[in-house]
């Protein structure tokens, strides 16, 4: 594998390697490609620019950039037998591993070239990152590291939007924790900020991969079950209770046994509505929930029965 370190105020020349273009050659390409990674502060498409910019100078099957986070990967074009690799590096740090393929073998002259072309991806695609990265921030609670109040109402709409492009069932639930105020008031705040993380810590794994949780403002949470009827959301539903249920909080000499309440709201398959309907019937539902005695689970028949 080779390695791309790029410092700052350097030109993008790979180090070991003679630029295989001429000045003027390296000038026009590297201009054209910098130009065109201008266009988008969107890590993927600032990678698909490059890919279709490298084509027309250097045949190419396909790329894939695996981010430094390990998890995300972005594949373009198609898999083929001969590949090189490169870790993309600047002074702040590994941004990632780049891989080219194609089914004839490199020669030496396109490696040199491609690696010009490599120092002209660098920084517009840290500056893709960075913007990613903010963005994210944004919309993330930084206490329990769920998605935050404006994270919800973007993946609530984005989600509504495909349940009803692909008829199926979307459920929400709405989940309050049963007598906060008095957490903080015996135990103290960083108590109850310990309380809400461990809550949240349970969201997450509990609830499958497919379902997105977020801190809907204060002891409230919500979780969007993509896929779920009613039915399917009671059973996550009183599972997720159940587990809350059994934590033990440590906090100095005390033991926190928290409860949550959970109202359910289910768009059925084929229905169009608004998104705050749905939300409604959770809300309803909570409050069903809260005045049945707390630590417990109602959807829409428990209001309407």
């Amino acid at each position: 594998m080779r390695d791309m370190t790029m410092l700052t105020g350097t030109q993008a020349i790979p180090l070991g390697y003679s630029a295989p273009l001429t000045p003027e050659q390296e000038i026009e390409a590297r201009a054209k490609l910098i130009q065109a990674l201008q266009m988008s502060l969107e890590p993927n498409d600032v990678l698909a620019i490059f890919f279709k910019h490298l084509q027309t100078i250097i045949p190419m099957g396909g790329i894939q950039f695996r981010f430094a986070n390990n998890k995300d990967i972005t594949k373009l074009g198609r898999d083929a037998l001969h590949h090189c690799d490169y870790r993309l590096t600047t002074d702040e740090g590994y941004m990632g591993e780049i891989i080219f393929n194609r089914s004839k073998r490199f020669i030496e002259s396109e490696l040199s070239t491609l690696e010009i072309l490599l120092g002209a991806l660098v920084y517009p695609l840290r500056n893709a990152l960075r913007y990613q990265s903010a963005m994210q921030l944004a919309l993330l609670d930084p206490l329990t590291r769920l998605g935050n109040r404006a994270a919800l109402d973007n993946a609530l709409r984005r989600e509504l939007q495909l349940a009803e492009r692909h008829h199926y069932e979307l459920s929400v639930l709405m989940i309050d924790v049963d007598h906060f105020k008095k957490i903080n008031d015996q135990y103290g705040h960083s108590a109850g900020d310990l309380v809400l993380q461990e809550i949240a810590s349970t969201i997450e794994n509990v609830c499958r991969e497919t379902d997105i949780s977020f801190r809907y403002g204060g002891e409230e949470f919500v979780v969007l079950l993509r896929k779920t009827s009613e039915m399917g959301a009671r059973i996550i539903g009183e599972r997720l209770r159940r587990e809350i249920n059994q934590l033990e909080i440590e906090k100095g000499a005390y033991k926190i046994q928290p409860s949550v309440s959970i109202g359910i709201g289910t768009r059925a398959s084929g229905q169009k509505e608004h998104i705050n309907d749905l939300f409604e019937r959770a809300d309803k539902a909570l409050y069903l929930a809260k005045q049945s005695g707390r630590n417990c689970v109602k959807d829409l028949h428990d209001i309407t029965a």
